[in-house]
């Protein structure tokens, strides 16, 4: 690459960032249904014309603020179990949800972006599904590894539930039984649930200790999935008879 060229990339580069960093201000000021380009643009001392040209439309804006959020959102889960990687089961899936809460009290803004309201006239491409999937996927994962080592308890799977977790299962993560995958998407979204009521002020006056009630919270739902405590014997863990032919990936709809 020439000099003058390399020059240009890095100032796109910073402009991209800095157009950023000024729509992020604007959600945590306005929100994101009232983001504008020209405001951006106005803030930056851009005309509006040029921002165009590295951001078409407020669509493409938002779109790449989702994908960074998910993306930031999934490094601080994927480093904290990293460091917990050789831990129980148990420990490694609440370290991931608390990696997950400490992440969204740090970013409340950019959690409501992705987890809270939708933002009217705005649907997110599936360009955003890889960045959406890395929390679900990591704790598909803790599953999976439990599944195929010391095994886990199967939770209980109504009859009339099992096409849709059949279903979920051959989407999701086609190596585990579909009553583990029905038991994680219900837990992924009771994890979301909790770290919203918090971020949102629902827990204001009812929880005061929250950190404390939000591990136990989410050592009940890595229960609920069927993970089990070293030296638990209150349950058969189940293992599989081979191991599993799905992909590490899951199911591109995982965790978005």
């Amino acid at each position: 690459m020439s000099t003058a060229r390399g020059a240009r990339a890095r100032a796109r580069t910073e402009i991209t960032a800095a157009i950023k960093d000024e729509a992020r201000r604007q959600l945590a000021a306005e929100g994101a249904a009232k983001l504008s380009l020209r405001a951006v643009a106005r803030e930056l001392g851009m005309v509006s014309s040029a921002l165009y040209r590295y951001f078409p439309s407020r669509d493409d804006l938002l779109t790449a603020l989702i994908i960074d959020a998910y993306d930031s959102l999934g490094e601080a889960a994927e480093s904290a179990h990293a460091k917990a990687a050789d831990a129980e089961p148990v420990q490694q899936w609440t370290t991931v949800c608390e990696a997950v809460r400490a992440w969204a009290l740090a970013h409340p803004h950019e959690y409501a972006l992705i987890y809270g309201s939708p933002v009217p006239g705005y649907s997110a491409p599936d360009s955003t599904v890889p960045a959406a999937s890395r929390v679900g996927l990591l704790l598909i994962g803790v599953v999976r590894e439990a599944w195929e080592g010391r095994g886990i308890a199967r939770p209980p799977l109504p009859a009339d539930l099992r096409p849709e977790a059949e279903r979920m299962m051959a989407d999701l993560a086609p190596d585990l039984p579909p009553e583990v995958v029905a038991a994680l998407v219900s837990a992924w979204a009771q994890l979301y649930g909790l770290v919203g009521f918090e971020v949102f002020g629902q827990f204001h006056r009812v929880v005061e200790d929250r950190a404390v009630f939000f591990t136990h919270a989410v050592t009940q739902l890595a229960h609920h999935v069927g993970l089990l405590n070293h030296g638990r014997t209150a349950e058969t863990p189940h293992r599989p008879q081979g191991r599993g032919k799905g992909t590490a990936s899951g199911g591109r709809r995982a965790g978005s």
